[in-house]
């Protein structure tokens, strides 16, 4: 990760409800990454080990891809990867077995996905890690973030990233700031979690496992596991004029 988006890292004291495990765990399709992504580490720091993680396996051969599709750097394709007519994929990237890429997505370096995944139309995606079955089917940004198995995002849904004073990230959770070292942190979903159509998620934003934020929220902080983020507003029905 560029020296840019990160900051010496300020060690707090271990919280179990803070690992990764509580979140997600590494399905076998992603297996040789294992080592890049302890379970024992606060969730965020998986974000971190995404760039060393695609170093490892560096080098390989360049697919085949239709005219249509771009292709830059050192991009991997696991056998069964659906490709579209047109899209951008800047490397590195390893995407996983039997992953759908649908038409105009945009892969903009540093993204692993894991089987299974769709990356969809003009989608964006940009140092995350998507473990098996993640689907990101339309209009939406997934940045410097990590989507457990089965996370799904409805269309529009985007993943903030960077505070508008640029300023360190900090996740508020259980009553207390963790800070995260990080100036780009998008959010952490644990598997199964859900994301409704059009909402945003703020910098450091964590859902738990089966989390489920409705559509149109714009929602911070921690959500635990099982848990539902809703805003209920008042519509008026009223006659026309005309």
């Amino acid at each position: 990760m560029p020296l840019a988006e990160r900051l010496p890292i300020r060690l707090a004291p271990d919280r179990p409800s803070m690992q990764a495990r509580t979140f997600f765990s590494l399905p076998e399709s992603l297996g040789r990454f294992a080592p890049f992504f302890p379970e024992e580490v606060a969730p965020w720091e998986w974000i971190a080990a995404i760039a060393p993680a695609l170093a490892s396996v560096a080098g390989g051969p360049r697919p085949a891809v239709p005219p249509g599709v771009h292709l830059e750097g050192d991009v991997h394709l696991e056998p069964g990867v659906v490709l579209p007519h047109t899209a951008t994929l800047i490397g590195p990237a390893w995407i996983g077995a039997g992953t759908e890429i649908r038409p105009g997505a945009y892969v903009r370096g540093r993204v692993i996905t894991g089987a299974g995944c769709v990356l969809g139309n003009a989608c964006e995606f940009k140092n995350c890690l998507l473990l098996d079955g993640v689907q990101v089917p339309h209009f939406s940004y997934v940045g410097d973030s990590v989507l457990g198995n089965q996370a799904h995002l409805g269309a529009g849904v985007v993943l903030s990233n960077l505070r508008l004073d640029r300023k360190e990230i900090t996740v508020h959770a259980e009553g207390r700031n963790h800070p995260t070292g990080l100036r780009k942190f998008g959010a952490i979903l644990g598997d199964g979690a859900e994301v409704g159509c059009n909402a945003v998620l703020n910098p450091g934003s964590l859902l738990g496992r089966r989390a489920l934020v409705m559509p149109t929220v714009a929602f911070s902080g921690y959500l635990p596991a099982n848990t539902l983020a809703r805003i209920r507003a008042n519509v008026s029905h009223l006659p026309r004029r005309d």
